[in-house]
């Protein structure tokens, strides 16, 4: 291992903002994991793993601990009839995984192409867009325990998934580190088409009654990413982002009659799962309770802003600092509870603040 003092992080995110690592490592093997993951211990200090850095916000302070980067790489296939098993090293990158398993004629994840980031990340925040979520394709992951400093494995139901969660990012979060997923994909299966604006976009695009392919889903994923500014494009502003910076939030029927009451119009709404009790839960988006708060896309707050494409999106306009990025997300989250009385919940991670 090459430990690195003082190293600057933002230019390793796609927010482009944050203070340095007191320490830094770079790591390719799971041996290296667990050298590093000692190496802290030994030290006492703090240890935060950093994929693509796609998904968090640093603080401006940086991070007074050691940045483990794991840089794991790899992929094999397994064949089981119909079904394709690939094991892939949490390090690889994941919109080119899912451009590789729909040129292998593999469905299971062709509505999440586009998407920055790692492989390992996707089971942390199971993963999803356009009516795809990974959990549903996810068989096993493999992961270091930076507790117990041993390598365990998890099946799918023992990730505990849900809306934007799982084990890792809820009940064990910073405990363990993705080394590598197991994706179970369906060769010769159709693709997922039943997000409206997907299919919206598909019969844009062309399709007429004929059913897409999955290289033609995952092309109207991709331009319809980019034309919100989701998809990574050198040069962009939009893309100095973290994408969508808040979860789209799941209200009970109590709480869908208030945004009722209190907008002069009705908001979109798509069925989530039952809660606890089998309540009746739907899914609003946040981009439509963001705006109906009077926040609208290019509103910016020095150089922090809103996406011109996406109101979901908090982008950094150039020299932004994390407080001023926080300083607008929490704006944007008091009038949509001051108003609607739901209370959004964030998605990117934040590293090294208090």
């Amino acid at each position: 291992m090459q430990i690195e003092e003082n190293k600057p992080l933002a230019q390793l995110t796609t927010f482009g903002v944050g203070g340095p690592a007191r320490w830094y490592v770079r790591a390719s093997t799971e041996a290296e994991i667990v050298e590093a993951a000692a190496w802290a211990v030994q030290r006492n200090v703090p240890l935060f793993v950093l994929g693509r850095g796609s998904n968090l916000l640093i603080s401006d302070d940086g991070f007074a601990g050691l940045v483990l980067h794991p840089e794991l790489e790899g992929i094999r296939t397994v064949h089981q009839g119909q079904k394709r098993i690939y094991e892939v090293a949490g390090g690889e990158d994941w919109d080119q995984f899912v451009q590789r398993t729909v040129a292998d004629g593999c469905a299971g994840v062709e509505c999440l192409a586009g998407i920055p980031g790692t492989v390992g990340g996707t089971p942390v925040q199971n993963v999803g867009a356009y009516g795809q979520e990974v959990s549903s394709s996810i068989e096993r992951v493999r992961a270091f325990d930076l507790h117990s400093h041993t390598l365990v494995e998890f099946t799918a139901e023992e990730c505990e998934f849900a809306y934007r969660r799982s084990r890792f990012n809820s009940t064990d979060r910073g405990r363990y580190l993705v080394t590598r997923v197991d994706y179970k994909l369906t060769h010769g299966g159709a693709p997922t088409v039943r997000y409206p604006d997907l299919q919206r976009a598909i019969a844009a695009n062309g399709a007429g009654n004929r059913a897409p392919t999955l290289a033609e889903v995952a092309a109207v994923v991709r331009a319809v990413r980019n034309s919100k500014g989701m998809l990574l494009v050198e040069g962009d502003p939009d893309c100095k982002s973290a994408g969508s910076f808040f979860k789209n939030p799941v209200v009970t029927a109590e709480q869908l009659d208030r945004i009722l009451k209190v907008s002069s119009q009705s908001p979109p709404q798509f069925p989530a799962e039952p809660g606890p009790g089998n309540v009746h839960l739907t899914k609003v988006p946040a981009a439509w309770l963001i705006e109906q708060s009077g926040f609208h896309k290019g509103y910016r707050l020095g150089a922090a802003g809103i996406s011109s494409r996406h109101t979901l999106a908090l982008v950094n306009l150039g020299g932004a600092t994390a407080q001023e990025i926080l300083t607008l997300a929490a704006r944007i989250t008091e009038a949509v509870e001051a108003r609607f009385g739901i209370r959004l919940e964030r998605e990117p991670v934040l590293v090294g603040f208090d």
